[in-house]
């Protein structure tokens, strides 16, 4: 959810401070009066959703993905949101705009860090600003102004929160698609919550048809270092719905043995 909220910010398709400003801070209540009044005047212009989501906008959200490290829900809803818009975003573009974005923060579970943090820090216009000449800052916002106007003057405010391009985490981004035999058309890795050690892992398969009975093997102590977890038919047809695995990898690096086992499903991760 942190993450598509601060990917709205950067698709155009919502006010800066939209995606880092907590729920409790008085300037949510400032930016969502703004937001209304800012409605009525894109009504006024009959401005529509297809006028802001372009190719180039989606391109401007996964970038920023990329370096924030976000979630791999990011890409399933952006994939989304780009048919619903009509344009053509095949999931290899993802890599290629991967291998071009820096890392620059590390938002938890990855790092001590919080949404809270990366507001203070500056919040999406400051990440943006950072990566701006890798963005298309011609693309436009709700906001009336361009991506580059938008973000104009944002400016970093902590360098342990938010990274420069020239000193970051990774020099390609948080995300990575693979494609193999296990995932033909394609499979989505958090390459920047993966520990270096589990880059490259070969075990032998523990198969699980469903999230319930992996996690039962799990808190049963019989799942084995070195092991490969694989939970299948959790998928938008198996699931149904495409449940996010949450339990079972919780369990997994609670027990310490996220450097140890590997986790595959068609489920959400």
């Amino acid at each position: 959810a942190n993450t598509m909220n601060c990917l709205t910010e950067a698709l155009g398709m919502a006010l800066p401070g939209n995606g880092t400003i907590p729920a409790v801070d008085a300037r949510r209540a400032c930016l969502a009066y703004e937001t209304g009044q800012q409605v009525m005047s894109v009504l006024s212009q009959n401005l529509l959703p297809r006028d802001i989501i372009t190719k180039e906008s989606i391109c401007n959200a996964f970038a920023v993905d990329m370096a924030l490290g976000g979630s791999t829900n990011s890409v399933l809803h952006l994939i989304a949101i780009a048919d619903e818009a009509g344009v053509d975003f095949p999931l290899p573009l993802v890599n290629e705009i991967s291998q071009r974005i820096p890392h620059i923060s590390k938002i938890s579970p990855a790092s001590d860090y919080h949404i809270e943090d990366l507001d203070l820090a500056g919040g999406i216009p400051a990440v943006m600003q950072e990566i701006s000449s890798l963005l298309n800052s011609k693309a436009r916002t709700v906001s009336g102004k361009s991506l580059a106007a938008s973000v104009k003057g944002a400016k970093v405010k902590n360098r342990e929160v938010i990274r420069s391009v020239s000193e970051p985490y990774s020099p390609t981004g948080g995300l990575v698609v693979l494609f193999g035999n296990l995932a033909p058309e394609g499979g989505v890795v958090k390459s920047a919550a993966v520990a270096s050690e589990m880059l490259v892992h070969r075990g032998p398969a523990r198969v699980f048809d469903d999230e319930e009975e992996a996690t039962r093997t799990i808190m049963k102590e019989k799942i084995k270092p070195g092991e490969v977890v694989i939970i299948r038919y959790e998928g938008p047809k198996g699931g149904p719905g495409m449940r996010e695995m949450l339990t079972p990898t919780s369990l997994l690096s609670g027990m310490g043995m996220d450097k140890e086992v590997a986790l595959i499903t068609d489920g959400r991760f």
